[in-house]
């Protein structure tokens, strides 16, 4: 391979986002090696059986120590808790980037950092609800926004590598702040998961109080409540790190399913029109 991208792209976390990167990062020729690391040792083990990485390392620290880019594909609690140190003993000619769904607590973190510049903020807003090394796809990102997150605060060399990089696997970038971005997500992305959530669990406790059968449910309900699958352990720290913006979102909708129950109560067909409308 000639002159790739980034000689060497380490991954911690190596699930949907950072699997499907993986592969292509592989299929487009971007890097020359990719390592991987994983909390969860049995999914670093399986993505080097699925032939995502090329190698594993034992700890996040070496993962760091032997790339060019570091991609952190992990829940947005630990990226809180770990960019810093990253950042500090992050390299002249090192990258570093995230790919999680809040930034504002991200982005405070590291603030006042000395390498700030060296990070490059990213959220591909692509996915599905599947987790783990073998929810990994191809083209996972083509024609989906890639998100750059407060681009002003990267070294403009890094941000066009890491542009570069989400252009050639297919996505379609736009840049926007921490803040912006938050409450973006929360309307877009984490209030339809709020929402799929509370209606799985309201199936469920009828199906247990036996006021229905589920077993009888059409495509709608499963297309409403597919993202229910999601796993708890990425979602929970996103509801509670984006806590203001997902509240103001999870509150509009309120006003709209009551305006809904009203008009429904009121058998107003007039209402319940312009609110369908």
């Amino acid at each position: 391979m000639t002159n790739p991208l980034f000689p060497t792209i380490g991954i911690a976390g190596i699930g949907l986002i950072g699997g499907s990167l993986a592969k292509d990062l592989r299929t487009f020729g971007l890097t020359g090696r990719i390592l991987g690391w994983n909390r969860t040792a049995a999914h670093a083990e399986r993505a080097l059986e699925l032939g995502l990485v090329d190698e594993t390392v034992p700890t996040l620290e070496d993962l760091a120590a032997q790339s060019d880019l570091l991609v952190l594909a992990m829940p947005v609690d630990i990226l809180v808790q770990k960019l810093p140190a990253l950042l500090d003993a992050a390299r002249p000619d090192q990258n570093l980037i995230d790919v999680g769904s809040t930034k504002r607590a991200l982005a405070e973190a590291v603030a006042d950092h000395p390498h700030r510049a060296r990070y490059v903020a990213c959220h591909p807003m692509a996915g599905t609800e599947r987790s783990g090394p073998d929810a990994a796809i191809d083209n996972l990102f083509r024609n989906r926004f890639t998100l750059i997150i407060d681009p002003e605060r990267s070294d403009p060399a890094a941000l066009a590598k890491v542009r570069t990089l989400w252009e050639r696997v297919g996505a379609v970038l736009a840049e926007m702040s921490a803040t912006e971005h938050d409450r973006t997500a929360a309307l877009l992305s984490h209030m339809p998961h709020v929402l799929a959530y509370a209606l799985a669990r309201t199936i469920k406790e009828a199906e247990r109080n036996q006021a229905l059968n589920a077993r009888f449910a059409g495509g709608g309900l499963a297309s409403m409540t597919r993202i229910a699958h999601s796993p708890i352990s990425m979602w929970q720290p996103i509801f509670r790190q984006n806590k203001g913006p997902l509240l103001e979102a999870v509150d509009a909708f309120a006003e709209h399913l009551a305006a809904f129950r009203k008009a429904i109560a009121e058998d107003d067909s007039a209402a319940l029109e312009a609110l369908m409308r």
